[in-house]
């Protein structure tokens, strides 16, 4: 039985990181026999130019039913100035929230070899291998501003401080450490 993966290469640099990522992923499926396929679509500043949102609902559905999304970087100069309702980082956000998708996963290591290049003392960061969970479906992402103002320099600002209740921490600890257990 095949498993779908649904590869969204985004923009910028994004179709390049992808091109060389399906490479590794069609080894991987040659050597290991992963029957998986993959199909490609738009995501970003890529699906405005074709579609005309950063999102198409015909995309969403593709990415409801596929096994795995693999997803690239999205956005750019060349999408800055257009109606902020359809900018590029609209469809992640969008696609993050329709699909639940929790958090993104930020492997730090340091190599030896930087750590005298750090502005930090090499012994604080000698042997630095971390992982950061960034949790992505609530609070600044989705939140509507509580408070908003003008600054004497003319631009807007607007903020929303949203409290995590206790259980929400608790989640967000284990699947960080869970995920730390793993590496």
């Amino acid at each position: 039985m095949s498993k779908q993966i649904l590869v969204l290469p985004g923009d910028g640099i994004g179709p390049e990181i992808m091109a060389e990522a399906v490479k590794v992923l069609k080894l991987a499926n040659d050597k290991f026999q992963l029957d998986l396929e993959l199909s490609y679509d738009e995501l970003g500043g890529a699906a405005v130019d074709k579609y005309g949102v950063p999102l198409a609902d015909e995309t969403l559905e593709r990415a409801r039913v596929a096994d795995a999304i693999l997803l690239g970087a999205v956005g750019g100069p060349k999408w800055d100035a257009i109606d902020p309702a359809i900018r590029p980082e609209r469809g992640l956000l969008k696609i993050r929230s329709q699909l639940g998708l929790f958090g993104n996963l930020r492997p730090a290591l340091l190599y030896p070899q930087l750590a005298a290049a750090s502005s930090l003392k090499p012994e604080i960061v000698s042997g630095l291998d971390i992982l950061i969970v960034r949790e992505l479906t609530g609070g600044i992402y989705f939140g509507q501003p509580r408070e908003s103002k003008v600054l004497e320099n003319g631009e807007r600002m607007a903020f929303d401080t949203l409290p995590y209740s206790e259980s929400e921490i608790r989640r967000i600890a284990k699947v960080g450490f869970d995920m730390a257990r793993v590496r």
